[in-house]
């Protein structure tokens, strides 16, 4: 049991256009005991607005798996990367999808704040952005595809209205820092390179909120030290 399989169906997002990620996504699937188990949501990039196909594309995942039945959907996109997987997911897994009320878990996001829960392993969070790896339950999905496009992008949208989020800690999952099919943003991808790149800016984000009160401690500490040295210079 790798944990997978406590998925009722999974997606992965891919523009039509884009062999290159598809070949990219089935790699990492493959390396992650995934193999055959994705199915690839295969979309036109959007004539007008690229968040709003973004956008699009979740809800008809989410409304695919709706019809199928699904109680827990789980969504890639294909520029995800998975790191390698060990006999702890599936504990992992089941011990988050087991937390009552939850409405959303990340395999790896942007988070602006988080906190420990009894289950080994995952934390709640207060979820900021990126949607590359997530599930939902059924209930979540049924009130997500009732929300028409209204010019928020998808994750601005979840930030919104997700209120029981969680997430995996560590993550598992990361954004690549293959070039963006969202043309809206250009400044924001060179923002992330210049720091490293995504997967570094996730882990440093998640390092910082689950250790937030050691952080301010020892700031705290150095700007003491620093007033300190100050008042003994001059005087």
């Amino acid at each position: 049991m790798n944990g997978w399989e406590l998925f009722d169906r999974i997606y992965c997002i891919s523009l039509k256009e884009r062999k290159d990620r598809r070949t990219s996504a089935r790699r990492q699937f493959e390396g992650a005991g995934l193999d055959g188990r994705v199915a690839f949501h295969l979309v036109d990039k959007h004539p007008e607005d690229t968040e709003r196909g973004i956008y699009e594309s979740h809800l008809a995942c989410l409304e695919a798996g709706l019809a199928a039945g699904a109680e827990t959907i789980l969504i890639f996109e294909d520029d995800v990367l998975l790191l390698p997987m060990d006999a702890r997911l599936g504990l992992r897994l089941s011990a988050a999808l087991a937390i009552d009320g939850w409405e959303m878990l990340c395999l790896g996001a942007l988070v602006d704040g988080s906190r420990a829960t009894e289950a080994p392993g995952v934390r709640q969070i207060r979820y900021r952005a990126l949607t590359h790896a997530y599930a939902v339950t059924a209930a979540t999905a049924r009130r997500l595809v009732q929300l028409p496009w209204e010019g928020v992008a998808y994750d601005g949208m979840l930030k919104r209205e997700i209120d029981q989020a969680y997430a995996l800690y560590p993550a598992v999952a990361f954004q690549s820092d293959a070039t963006s099919d969202n043309e809206k943003h250009p400044r924001l991808e060179r923002f992330r390179l210049c720091f490293g790149g995504l997967r570094r800016i996730q882990r440093v984000n998640e390092v910082y909120h689950c250790h937030r009160r050691l952080f301010l401690v020892l700031h705290t500490a150095a700007l003491l030290a620093v007033v300190g040295a100050l008042w003994w210079w001059l005087t």
